[in-house]
């Protein structure tokens, strides 16, 4: 009987050593959830080292705040709200990311296209997000100010109520305390430069932070 009881007790102790393997193994090998930045040039460090864009940085920051989550970039040079809307069902499908963070427009309103066209075109994108259960900082950008401060007030008003309308968080200004100071632009006055990015990073991370403190899978260490 006692031979039989220590069978029994050793095979149980193996079965709970492999099942604890098992769960070590699989927490060891889980892939970190992703976070997708569909931006234009201003995300995809135009005229500087990629490794020193707001991007980077944003992934050193959520790795030095402790959070389990890996960044893609797939921002585009040039890219519009349309062609955004374009190619975001491919992004989701192949990146399968938990947040999205959205920066697109500027180009839209450097060719000054219809403010119904941008805002639909966001909303659809922000729609297909959500309908996947993605979560979305949606982040805002202003025009040179030769465009007007009508002009810009429109256009920040087009975020807001995007922003109002899915409940979903908004950095107001990308460029915050960037825009307007030309010793941190590169000769176009358009785009920021090195010195400038570690500020972008800071403004998006301030609405990014929301969303990992309160919807993350990931929790700080």
């Amino acid at each position: 009987m006692k031979m039989i009881f220590s069978k029994v007790l050793l095979s149980l102790m193996f079965s709970i050593f492999l099942a604890f393997n098992h769960t070590t193994a699989c927490a060891a090998n889980k892939t970190p959830a992703g976070i997708l930045v569909l931006g234009d040039s201003l995300s995809g460090a135009y005229g500087i080292n990629i490794d020193e864009g707001w991007v980077a940085l944003l992934q050193q920051q959520i790795t030095s705040e402790g959070y389990d989550y890996t960044v893609i970039n797939a921002s585009v040079s040039g890219d519009t709200t349309r062609t955004g809307l374009g190619r975001i069902d491919t992004a989701l499908k192949s990146h399968r990311p938990a947040i999205v963070i959205l920066a697109l427009g500027g180009n839209d309103g450097l060719r000054g296209l219809a403010f119904s066209e941008i805002e639909n075109s966001l909303a659809t994108i922000i729609e297909r997000c959500k309908k996947n259960d993605i979560k979305v900082l949606l982040v805002g950008v202003r025009l040179p100010p030769n465009y007007g401060a009508a002009y810009n007030q429109k256009f920040a008003e087009l975020y807001q109520r995007l922003a109002t309308r899915y409940d979903i968080p908004l950095v107001p200004r990308m460029l915050d305390h960037i825009a307007g100071h030309s010793e941190l632009m590169q000769q176009d006055g358009i785009h920021p430069d090195t010195e400038a990015q570690p500020q972008v990073m800071k403004n998006v991370w301030s609405g990014l932070k929301m969303i990992l403190d309160k919807e993350s899978p990931g929790k700080p260490r």
